[in-house]
Order: C-alpha cells, then sequence, then structure tokens
C-alpha cells in the first residue's frame, strides 16, 4: 500500500482558506491606493488590462478574480475546481482502490528520474523507463553513428560533473535504447510523460519519430504540460506533488499520425547543419500539432550565438544576472531557472558544463578564485570581468575570445568560421550567417 499523502509544504499544493484571506487583503490594500496592488489588478484583470483602474471601487469578486489569474486559472471558480480536484486526488491515492494505469500493460516513459518514485506513489503500477539525452546541447549527425557520437559527447562533456567512467555512460545509454527498442512489443500502452521546455520536447520529437519508423504500440498517449498553478514558477513535472501527478493524468491524449510525421520531419531537421529548415518548420502550420514545440524550438534556436554579441541566449542571461552582483554558481542556476530564461530547459549538469566551456576562452568573462575553483561548482563564487561586461553590451564579440568549438543539433559552431546566428527584428526569430 502507498504512504498516505498527507499534505506538506509544496508550492503546487493550494489552501482555499488562504487564498480567501490574500483576496480579502489584496481588496484592502486596493482601496487604499496601494501602487503594487494598482500593478496586480493591471496586470491580472480583464477589465483593467494597461489601465489604472478606480482600486476604491474594488469588490471582493475583483480581488479574488486577480489571485485566479495570478495563478493561471480564468476565473475564483476555477480555483476552487482546482483545488477540490486536489484534495480529490489525495483520498484516491490514499484510498488504494484505483490503479489508475492498471486496464492496459503500461510503460511510463520520461526523461529523467523525477518521476520514477512518484508515479508508484500516486498509485500507478505501470512500468517505468527514464529515456534522458540532452539533444539540445552536442552533436545530431543523422548517420550510422549517432548512437557512438551522442555516447562520446556524453562521456566528455558530463562524466567529470556527473562522476560517471565511460563504461557506465556507455551501459546506460545502450541499455535505455534497447528498452525503447522492445517496449512496442512489450507494452500495450506507452505514456510519453513531457514538459514544454526544449529539453523534453526535442526528446519527444526523438521517441515519436522512432515511433512512427519502427511501429507504435497498440496505445501511444501522450502528456505534455506547460502550466500547473501554484506559488511558483511552473518549470517540470519534478515540482509536483503525487495528488498532482494523479491529475494530470486524466490530460493523456493519443498519439495521432499527424504528430508522428511532424516529429519525423523535426528529428530530422534538427540533424542538418543549417537551420533554416527547422525554421520552416516552426513557422508552419503543422507544428501545432505539438502544441508546445513552437516555443520550445524558439528556445532551442536562441542557442545559436546572437547577432548583438555571439552569445548564446544561456550565455547572454548568466552575464546579465552576474552584471548586477557577484554568486555561486547555485544560485546564478536558480535565478535563471526562475526568474530569467523565458523558457527554461537546463539541468543542473548541463549548466555546469556552458560555464565550464565559457572559462575556456583568451579573456575571462567571470573570474572564480583559485581557491573556489577546488570546489564543486555549486559552491564556486562567480564574478564579472571588464571584458565580460565589454561582451555583454555589444563592444566586444563573445566569438572573438575564441570559446571552443560546440554543436547545436548538426550545426558546428565555431569561432574561426563564419557561423549561423540568431536575432530578432519587429518581434519575430531570424537567422543569418556572420
Amino acid at each position: 500500500m502507498n504512504k498516505p499523502t498527507t499534505p506538506s509544504v509544496n508550492p503546487f499544493r493550494i489552501n482555499l482558506q488562504q487564498q480567501k484571506k490574500r483576496a480579502k487583503e489584496l481588496l484592502k490594500t486596493a482601496h487604499t491606493q496601494d501602487a503594487a496592488a494598482n500593478l496586480r489588478f493591471i496586470n491580472s484583470h480583464p477589465d483593467f488590462k494597461d489601465i489604472a483602474p478606480p482600486l476604491e471601487t474594488m469588490k471582493l469578486s475583483d480581488a479574488q478574480l486577480v489571485i485566479a489569474r495570478e495563478f493561471g486559472l480564468a476565473s475564483w471558480a476555477k480555483l476552487k475546481t482546482h483545488i477540490l480536484d486536489m484534495a480529490q486526488a489525495v483520498k484516491a491515492i490514499d484510498s488504494d482502490v484505483i490503479k489508475p494505469d492498471a486496464d492496459y500493460s503500461t510503460l511510463h516513459i520520461r526523461c529523467g528520474t523525477d518521476l520514477q518514485t512518484t508515479l508508484p506513489n500516486a498509485g500507478f503500477i505501470g512500468d517505468f523507463l527514464e529515456y534522458t539525452d540532452p539533444y539540445s546541447q552536442g552533436p545530431i549527425i543523422h548517420d550510422d553513428n549517432f548512437l557512438t557520437k551522442r555516447i562520446k559527447f556524453l562521456h566528455e562533456s558530463f562524466t567529470h560533473i556527473l562522476n560517471m567512467s565511460a563504461e557506465e555512460t556507455k551501459q546506460r545509454y545502450e541499455e535505455s535504447h534497447f528498452k525503447l527498442t522492445k517496449a512496442a512489443e512489450t507494452y500495450k500502452r506507452i505514456v510519453l510523460w513531457f514538459e514544454h521546455d526544449s529539453f523534453d520536447q526535442l526528446i519527444l520529437a526523438r521517441l515519436l519519430a522512432y515511433f512512427e519508423e519502427s511501429g507504435s504500440p497498440e496505445k501511444l498517449e501522450l502528456i505534455s504540460i506547460n502550466h500547473f498553478p501554484g506559488s511558483v514558477r511552473f518549470i517540470g513535472l519534478g515540482q509536483l506533488p503525487v495528488e498532482a501527478i494523479r491529475m494530470i493524468w486524466s490530460q493523456r491524449k493519443a498519439v495521432n499520425q499527424q504528430q508522428l510525421e511532424l516529429a519525423k520531419k523535426l528529428w530530422q531537421a534538427l540533424g542538418m547543419d543549417t537551420p533554416e529548415n527547422l525554421l520552416d518548420i516552426i513557422n508552419s502550420k503543422e507544428i501545432h500539432h505539438l502544441p508546445d514545440m513552437h516555443d520550445a524550438l524558439q528556445r532551442h534556436i536562441q542557442e545559436l550565438p546572437s547577432r548583438f554579441n555571439g552569445l548564446s541566449l544561456t550565455e547572454h542571461l548568466s552575464l546579465e544576472i552576474l552584471n548586477q552582483h557577484s554568486m555561486t554558481a547555485a544560485m546564478l542556476f536558480k535565478k535563471l531557472m526562475l526568474e530569467y530564461d523565458p523558457l527554461p530547459w537546463l539541468g543542473d549538469g548541463m549548466y555546469w558544463f556552458i560555464l565550464e566551456s565559457m572559462m575556456q576562452v583568451s579573456a575571462p568573462v567571470f573570474d572564480i578564485s583559485k581557491a573556489d575553483l577546488q570546489q564543486a561548482w555549486p559552491e564556486r563564487t562567480l564574478s564579472i570581468t571588464q571584458t565580460g561586461r565589454n561582451v555583454l553590451s555589444g563592444k566586444q564579440d563573445w566569438l572573438s575570445l575564441k570559446p571552443p568549438a560546440r554543436y547545436l543539433g548538426g550545426i558546428h559552431i565555431q569561432s574561426d568560421q563564419p557561423c549561423w546566428h540568431w536575432h530578432k527584428e519587429t518581434g519575430n526569430l531570424r537567422i543569418s550567417v556572420f
């Protein structure tokens, strides 16, 4: 039997009484012409978009609407329904009577381990497969040596960070791939659990392309989630309590042929040495067959050097944060994920790899003390240099500092060769060679 899921502190567990109290407090401050309350009404109340409301006329229902919309819900009634659904999910888990996936032999596939224990704790009994490869970093070369090249990249880039030997990396990668090849014939239903960021969506494209080519199980279903109401920014499924995972189960949808064919096109485009085909797909109508793919791929392309200063968006945002004040890499990662990145996609090990690559240049853009260099990445304190400020402001091009060559999918980025850049003009993402 599962452990009772007595609610504990979690930013995605919402208490109705607490929200009623918050609404009353917001109304009270609004009636005093409080500037912060005024801004909240402008940002979240549909009747006062971009104009200052007459706050003294606000009612409790108006404050409740603001609270609900700040959670990403359309109305106070929908907030109450959401809270009730969460409570019912808790009761269902605690009763341990219904196993949500017991009707078919089921394999749950996730690009990480964050649901490996959460799913059983939420009452699921199907098997679990972690299929993880950060396709948003490193080479995607569509040839007979694809797996070998990916294993080589993972070993050379992350082994010293994750403390895994070359053999362990190879064994882990090949084992998950082998299990994938047997999945469709072993299970009647496969459920793909994914988020909206480029890390997840690129792996999703890979998996769907594989099933399109090799054949799908009788039931292939997808959960792709981009939001969940809570008091902090939603980044991933691993943030959510077990009752939320139980609720999300009802949102799964059968994968259709249009999605499989789109994924196959995307996967091929990701492996090309030019981003032009990928951008064409992003701007096509068919991209919406996979609802979270458009924004994820736009964010992926922004890891090309920018036209402004040659930095990827992740590199740019990192220097922008450090330009405010020095901080540990752990704090830098947290601020990047929770506040700055428009669509966070990084795991911490992937970020340490980026920071480490940023150190391998002709002139440092941030300093780390000799003592801190002996520490693990999270404990190292980073301070921006004048070179870093020059690059951040566009006075000096990042590629002039000769950073290490890298791949973004099939695109090889080398500082001594013309390469693709991304830039935004009139709100549109564009690419060009410089």
